[in-house]
């Protein structure tokens, strides 16, 4: 009798050891401890992330991420996924944090755990200057091939709102489907409207336009996530994100990538 309740206590205390473990996983103590803040991000999305004309990783989000890691004190580490990637890579450990343009949803929160919004943005459609589409109705149509990105909120609502077109799902970043468009791959895309705007300089002058009416109900928010279990890492990202815009850290990050061009001259 005693042994076996020797057993059970043994097995007891292995299990709380056990579930200590997984709950101070991806902590702020375990991060100082490393020295190393690991983030993911899905490059080939400028102006908030990608590698630059030097090799490195930059971009409004990663430079958010970057100025994490100066005030936790540690190094940063930018890992770098697909879209379809980032998720499995958190949940996974090999990251600590996702930083992406990411929507949160109820569906993606079953299994991750959202920050407070860094910024908000409207889903739209955007066509080539050749099209005469002026309306949804136009959009919406048989013939009519949309591209989005795999796994985004702007499949889900390009599924939504147009049920009638052809969706052509690209894997990648938000260039991808401006380039399919330019190429005549696709007639029209659906994304976020402030991805289209800062990536249309890119390409030839009157090629591309957005149409008048955006999608959806609102702005959609974009979050950055760590794991359930990292409570004190996400309440930490909070308060830094409510620190940085008293501070002007934020302001000077928006303004810089997004409201001027200076980041295509150095990057």
């Amino acid at each position: 009798m005693h042994l076996k309740k020797l057993a059970l206590t043994i097995m007891a205390l292995a299990l709380t050891l056990f579930l200590s473990g997984i709950c101070s996983a991806g902590t702020l103590a375990e991060i100082v401890k490393r020295g190393e803040l690991r983030v993911a991000v899905q490059s080939g999305a400028p102006p908030r992330a990608f590698v630059d004309k030097h090799g490195k990783h930059t971009g409004s989000m990663v430079e958010f991420a970057r100025e994490m890691a100066n005030r936790m004190g540690v190094k940063l580490k930018v890992l770098d996924f697909d879209w379809d990637g980032l998720i499995p890579a958190l949940l996974s450990g090999k990251a600590d944090i996702l930083a992406a343009d990411m929507t949160p949803t109820l569906k993606r929160a079953l299994k991750i755990s959202f920050t407070d919004p860094w910024t908000y943005v409207q889903p739209c459609i955007f066509t080539s200057t050749k099209k005469s589409y002026q309306t949804i109705e136009d959009v919406n149509k048989p013939e009519v091939t949309v591209g989005v990105l795999l796994g985004s909120t702007g499949e889900t609502i390009a599924k939504k709102y147009l049920p009638k077109a052809k969706i052509k799902s690209y894997k990648g970043g938000g260039r991808m489907i401006l380039q399919a468009l330019v190429a005549g791959h696709v007639d029209a895309g659906v994304n976020d409207d402030m991805s289209v705007l800062t990536q249309m300089p890119d390409f030839p002058p009157n090629t591309i336009r957005l149409l008048d009416k955006r999608l959806g109900r609102g702005k959609d928010p974009l979050s950055f996530a760590v794991r359930h279990e990292s409570v004190n890492l996400w309440q930490w990202i909070n308060l830094y994100f409510k620190t940085i815009r008293a501070d002007g850290t934020y302001d000077d990050n928006i303004a810089y990538w997004f409201e001027s061009t200076e980041w295509k001259k150095e990057h």
